[in-house]
């Protein structure tokens, strides 16, 4: 459906992203994930016709809507996009920001009127439709916004932080609404964020990315439990770190040995998520530590812990769990690991 071809862009001599290839399959959702500047919305922006590639191509279907040799404009590509900050009229009700999108589309009224309808439908805002956009919460402006992209069945949506100005709460239900409705319509979706968490609750397939490089691409449960590089394991929650010398493929670290590559010696780093350490009973694998602090977080304890080492500097840790843990500062306590979510990457 989207295709990116070896495109590479820059703003001056500056690169902001080189040599990109992705696909993006009909009726699928992926993300562009990554840190401010990484060139994701570069990326966005060239899909949509608003940036031209330096080099490389770009296909929709088997058409070639920007190269060398092409460039169809933005309004030609039957492209969707929702803005970070909806970019609603202002001087417009809802239904004449939704019908002005129908503009160039479709002369006639009566289908235009009748796809007003279906949208506003879709986006459970029909009781709405003369409001004005400074009458409308952020939640219902984003709806809007939806709705708007979707009034002239684009073959792709382009979504720019979508949920960005709304609140934790609001984001939640709203992220699931709109997946819903897109999942509903059929529609290709290619969404920027930089929410590892809503890059997994939206997506079919991420791309990660940083310095308009992409460091890994895969399924969200491949990219969370498989990441190949400490950039990754970091960008899917917080974790531990812990840099030290391997020998022969072992890392040493308080926590215990672990395989590095076979035969592997140099500096490696230990990633540990918060969620891995398991605060409980002796064992074998257990190792002792001390809780400096403790901060509940409503559904998740944050404890803050102490580990001595053999040159004498503590190492310290966060492990998150379940519920009201609330252990008092300067308690003993064992610690072990879920091996699972540890990962070890020579640096």
């Amino acid at each position: 459906m989207l295709r990116f071809d070896k495109i590479s862009h820059h703003y001056g001599l500056w690169p902001s992203i080189d040599d990109i290839s992705l696909n993006i399959e009909e009726g699928k959702v992926v993300s562009l994930l990554g840190p401010s500047g990484c060139g994701k919305s570069t990326i966005l922006r060239i899909a949509a016709g608003l940036e031209k590639p330096s080099t490389g191509s770009v296909w929709i279907d088997s058409d070639k809507v920007a190269g060398d040799d092409a460039f169809t404009a933005p309004e030609q590509r039957r492209v969707g996009l929702v803005f970070q900050d909806y970019a609603l009229f202002p001087h417009m009700t809802v239904a004449e920001n939704i019908l002005y999108s129908l503009e160039g589309v479709s002369t006639d009224s009566a289908y235009n009127r009748q796809r007003l309808g279906e949208v506003l439908e879709q986006v459970d805002m029909t009781n709405y439709a003369e409001s004005w956009p400074h009458m409308l919460s952020g939640g219902q402006q984003q709806r809007v916004a939806l709705a708007r992209a979707l009034a002239p069945k684009p073959k792709i949506m382009l979504l720019d932080e979508p949920y960005a100005g709304l609140d934790s709460r609001l984001r939640e239900r709203i992220r699931d609404e709109m997946l819903h409705v897109l999942k509903e319509a059929g529609t290709t979706v290619l969404m920027v964020t930089h929410d590892s968490e809503e890059a997994m609750f939206m997506s079919d397939y991420i791309y990660v990315m940083k310095d308009g490089h992409i460091q890994q691409a895969g399924r969200p449960i491949d990219l969370y439990c498989r990441p190949q590089s400490v950039f990754v394991a970091e960008f899917f929650g917080e974790v531990n770190r812990i840099d030290g010398q391997a020998r022969d493929g072992c890392l040493r670290t308080p926590l215990g040995n672990f395989n590095v590559h076979h035969g592997y010696s140099g500096t490696a780093s230990l990633v540990i998520r918060h969620e891995a350490l398991i605060i409980g009973s002796d064992g074998n694998d257990s190792v002792n530590a001390e809780v400096m602090e403790t901060r509940l977080l409503g559904r998740h304890s944050l404890i803050h812990l102490s580990m001595p080492t053999e040159d004498g500097e503590d190492v310290h840790l966060h492990a998150r769990v379940p519920g009201l843990n609330m252990i008092s500062p300067g308690e003993k306590v064992f610690l072990s690991v879920d091996p699972d979510q540890v990962f070890v990457f020579p640096l």
